[in-house]
């Protein structure tokens, strides 16, 4: 892709947190720097991502079926540490290419997922690389926000995001469950499992110990996240079962989204403004 197109959604990515329109609306989209291989400097590149049911995921060098590998790949090869921007996130991973059967089954699942790939792979001769992104972080990432209010609305806006993707991708399932929904809902129930544990160990342990006020706040916000913690689990049993069809998996995620909507929407009234409040 052109330079100018690519500072194009590079700067509509970061100015929106990693919301775009065009081409990439509504795809799941990161920001990859790398380092140039001959250069030195560094290099953006708008590219769609997997998520691949942990802390990494998984970028495909396809450059639109084009007889050569991207720029960014070759840049991977000769130095591995790189940075991703997820909209909300950033943070300095290693980038990992996957080798035989892993990278099949990889790419199959992409296949499967967005019939795209395979056209990409068919156009070229080149066998298309599929490429792990995985966190080197000692700490917490950066979200590159003025306050923690600021920052938990953007996670919040995030998951919202994901679970509409993936109510998009349940509705145009075939009868049955793909290999690539089933990771995309494992690992978003495994993304909310963790926020919601932060928030019960650090964040409302320390607004608590400030605001004695917000005592029955934090104790609603506890039991909904007992709720939602069920609705995860019922989830992850749903997806997990053999044979189990997309329009029940539908129904689970719609049951979650309407629970944790009301949920986002009670903690951002509550808790945002004291949080920006004290940041002032």
């Amino acid at each position: 892709m052109p330079n100018d197109f690519n500072q194009q959604v590079i700067d509509e990515f970061r100015a929106n947190r990693g919301r775009v329109g065009g081409c990439f609306e509504g795809a799941r989209l990161l920001l990859l720097t790398t380092t140039g291989a001959r250069s030195g400097a560094p290099h953006t590149t708008p590219v769609g991502y997997l998520p691949d049911g942990g802390e990494r995921v998984l970028v495909i060098a396809s450059a639109g079926g084009s007889p050569k590998h991207p720029d960014w790949y070759h840049n991977i090869l000769a130095d591995p540490r790189v940075t991703v921007e997820d909209g909300v996130f950033t943070y300095e991973a290693a980038a990992v290419e996957l080798r035989g059967e892993e990278r099949d089954r990889a790419f199959a699942r992409a296949v499967e997922a967005d019939p795209g790939w395979a056209e990409y792979q068919a156009k070229t001769e080149r066998v298309i690389p599929v490429v792990a992104l995985e966190s080197v972080e000692n700490g917490p990432p950066s979200t590159g926000t003025t306050s923690m209010g600021e920052a938990i609305k953007a996670v919040h806006d995030a998951f919202r995001r994901e679970l509409a993707l993936i109510r998009a991708e349940t509705t145009a399932s075939g009868p049955r469950l793909g290999a690539q929904l089933r990771i995309n809902c494992l690992t978003l129930c495994q993304g909310l499992h963790n926020h919601h544990t932060g928030e019960d160990t650090a964040l409302f342990p320390f607004l608590a110990g400030r605001y004695e006020e917000l005592a029955p706040v934090m104790d609603r916000l506890r039991e909904e996240h007992g709720r939602i913690a069920a609705l995860l689990d019922e989830l992850r049993r749903v997806v997990t079962a053999d044979g189990t069809e997309p329009a029940l998996v539908q129904a689970e995620v719609g049951r979650l989204t309407e629970e944790l909507e009301a949920h986002l929407i009670y903690e951002e009234e509550q808790l945002v403004p004291v949080l920006d409040a004290a940041a002032r």
